[in-house]
């Protein structure tokens, strides 16, 4: 079967007030980015509370769905049948035909459920739901009528023309991407930090990113697996800009001059500077990490905590009361995990002490940074200044 029309479903911004509209017209944006990857002719627009998408000439139905499935905000994709007004016989016949073509198998129960704006209509939406009920019945005697819980629930909306749905394909959810400013994801090629910007993307933030690479010690390849990763998350969450962040010659200086069993903490501590730093020339209102309490030595909440203290933006842990297994589950899903295990090493892993302190103290920390009093700041003004930014769209 053809479709001509998507209707897309929208959660809690139709709980929104006064301001629903620009939830609206955001969500309208993302829609027409993400349609923009798609061969054919789209017409995005809002109208009575609703959100369509007019397909004109061909298209290619599965990739134009599968792009609105990664769309924030919608919650629900329905290809929608749009007939014009030929009277209710006709619309009885080609309801009928929808039925008989959309499922094979007729031993199912169903309703349904009518809406009309259209007030010149000559039945009001109870007759047009018993109506075409009955006409369903005659047609297919062995379906049958369950008026609270059908297996279909067929929709119908008579407007200018008449809409016919009764499938729902589920959407992403969440709000739409620039409703809720932009922040910076330090994203380091494993499993959490793709799977934190794509949580935290999901309630309307965009996205930037650092990579901290450590040449020749970190391969380009592992840069590249970091590239890809980002072009996975932007598929969710629009464009993203990556600074790509020379951290060798902090890391060597850390490691010459601090004691190694704080060498994580310290190294995390001048990653959050300097991810600040971007942050804020770029306009970000917080820090995005995927850590999860207790799972390695730098995530505990002492270690958190110690994290914490060289930040002045907020610093969002959408993954902070995972387990494991369930940041892969959603790695999985959003087809991050497999690019995530290839076995490139990144800077985080090079330079690991065989007994790293769990408990760290603030202050301890502090003292042990004071010996890189001498050439840190220079190091850092050299890092920040020789990083790449990378346009991922």
């Amino acid at each position: 079967m053809r479709f001509h029309t998507f209707l897309l479903k929208y959660g809690e911004i139709g709980i929104k007030g006064k301001n629903r509209y620009l939830f609206e017209d955001a969500l309208v944006r993302q829609v027409r980015r993400a349609l923009k990857e798609v061969e054919g002719e789209f017409e995005v627009f809002k109208k009575q509370a609703r959100i369509y998408v007019d397909c004109g000439g061909e298209y290619d139905y599965e990739d134009t769905v599968e792009h609105l499935k990664k769309v924030f905000g919608l919650v629900g994709i329905c290809p929608v049948l749009r007939l014009s007004d030929k009277g209710f016989e006709e619309l009885k016949k080609d309801v009928v035909a929808y039925m008989d073509e959309m499922y094979e198998d007729k031993s199912f129960t169903f309703k349904v459920e009518s809406r009309r704006s259209k007030k010149t209509y000559p039945k009001n939406s109870m007759e047009i739901s018993r109506d075409l009920g009955e006409a369903i019945l005659e047609a297919f005697p062995e379906i049958r009528v369950d008026v609270h819980r059908p297996d279909v629930m067929v929709n119908i909306e008579v407007r200018e023309e008449v809409y016919v749905y009764s499938q729902i394909i589920p959407g992403a959810g969440g709000m739409p991407v620039g409703t809720n400013g932009k922040a910076m994801l330090l994203l380091s090629g494993g499993i959490d930090s793709p799977v934190a910007g794509y949580m935290i993307s999901k309630r309307g933030v965009g996205i930037e990113a650092t990579y901290f690479h450590a040449p020749p010690y970190t391969s380009e390849r592992a840069k590249q697996k970091v590239v890809e990763l980002a072009g996975k998350v932007a598929e969710y969450s629009g464009p993203i800009r990556l600074h790509v962040v020379n951290f060798t010659d902090i890391q060597l200086y850390i490691y010459d001059q601090c004691p190694h069993d704080e060498l994580t903490i310290i190294m995390r501590r001048y990653m959050m500077r300097i991810a600040e730093h971007f942050a804020e020339k770029d306009g970000c209102l917080g820090l995005i990490t995927g850590e999860s309490i207790g799972q390695v030595a730098s995530q505990t909440m002492q270690s958190l905590a110690a994290t914490n203290d060289v930040c002045t933006l907020p610093v969002y842990r959408p993954l902070i009361g995972f387990d494991k297994q369930e940041i892969v589950d959603v790695a999985e899903r959003i087809d991050t995990y497999e690019t995530s295990i290839q076995p490139f090493e990144d800077c985080c892993t090079i330079f690991v002490a065989k007994h790293p302190v769990t408990k760290p103290n603030v202050d301890v920390i502090r003292r042990s940074e004071e010996k890189l009093a001498e050439k840190i700041d220079a190091l850092v003004e050299e890092a920040v200044k020789t990083a790449e930014v990378i346009e991922i769209k």
